[in-house]
């Protein structure tokens, strides 16, 4: 069943809580390529408790979306191809890292042994909780209970991979394989309009987590489209890429960090002139993509 799309504005909506549906997924009428479309960093929907936990303004805690990512894949499922989003924000529950990698310094209460508490992304304040925003702020004015972060995990992130695990499954049963784009953007300098480069990262775990031939495709495919193409460097894929690809089991996972730049205003968290054509290109690119992909994966 298709689910409509979530509030959209350029200021995040509030509630008391977040809604029960915690994620977006649009099913094309028939599925015709063995891809899944992901963008688990767009949401938008913060909570009125966690904003007032916050000492960030809205605003600020934007800084940490893939704003707008979920709308330059919008037309996927019109493609013949299955997207899911995130509605929770990153900032609130990452669906990009392990379920329990956790800060114990954010929380007043002792931390049980199986959560991970000592990965590179917890030292960066980037865990499934994080303790900052992208751009380096402390989000919380006050230390958090494991509680908190139990009821995220099981109403954010666990619903969202259990439906993401879902559609790559349902994939493999129809085509006998499946490949995830799992899509992000990346701050400045990215962006070789603005002066640097590349426009857009592909991550496959430096070979671990996609086909090569398949990672050849897509990067074709984008680079028909102007986009300089750049690998591993300096994203090589997060938990999603390390965790779901499985090359030799016919699953690929390939994650795509397209620069900000490209397509909106990092300052003010807004679309610029040049959204729709990023959008057209991606939509092509994406295209391209599902016409090629069976013979690949």
């Amino acid at each position: 069943m298709d689910v409509s799309a979530p509030h959209r504005s350029e200021d995040p909506p509030q509630s008391e809580a977040l809604p029960r549906e915690t994620f977006t997924i649009t099913r094309p009428l028939r599925q015709t390529a063995p891809i899944v479309i992901a963008s688990p960093h767009s949401g938008n929907l913060y909570p009125q408790a966690f904003l007032a936990a916050s000492r960030l303004d809205a605003r600020s805690l934007r800084k940490s979306e893939d704003s707008f990512v979920d709308e330059l894949c919008a037309a996927a499922p019109g493609l013949g191809v299955p997207l899911i989003t995130a509605a929770f924000p990153r900032a609130y529950c990452d669906a990009n890292r392990e379920p329990w990698e956790l800060d114990p310094a954010m929380f007043e209460d002792r931390l049980p042994d199986y959560v991970n508490t000592t990965s590179p992304r917890v030292a960066a304040g980037l865990g499934t909780i994080a303790r900052v925003v992208a751009s380096g702020e402390p989000i919380y004015r006050r230390k958090l209970t494991f509680a908190e972060a139990s009821s995220r995990i099981a109403t954010c992130w666990q619903p969202y991979h259990d439906a993401m695990n879902t559609l790559m499954a349902e994939t493999r049963v129809a085509f006998g394989a499946c490949l995830l784009l799992d899509i992000h953007s990346m701050p400045k300098p990215y962006g070789i309009t603005h002066g640097h480069g590349p426009d857009i990262v592909l991550g496959d775990a430096h070979g671990a987590a996609c086909a090569r031939p398949i990672v050849t495709l897509v990067e074709q495919a984008l680079r028909t489209e102007g986009y300089i193409v750049k690998r591993n460097d300096p994203y090589a894929g997060g938990y999603v890429t390390r965790h779901y690809g499985r090359p030799r089991e016919r699953t690929h996972v390939l994650q795509i960090e397209i620069a900000k730049p490209l397509y909106m205003d990092e300052r003010t968290i807004t679309r610029h002139e040049n959204f729709p054509n990023v959008q057209a290109s991606l939509t092509r690119a994406i295209a391209a993509i599902a016409q090629s992909a069976a013979s690949f994966v």
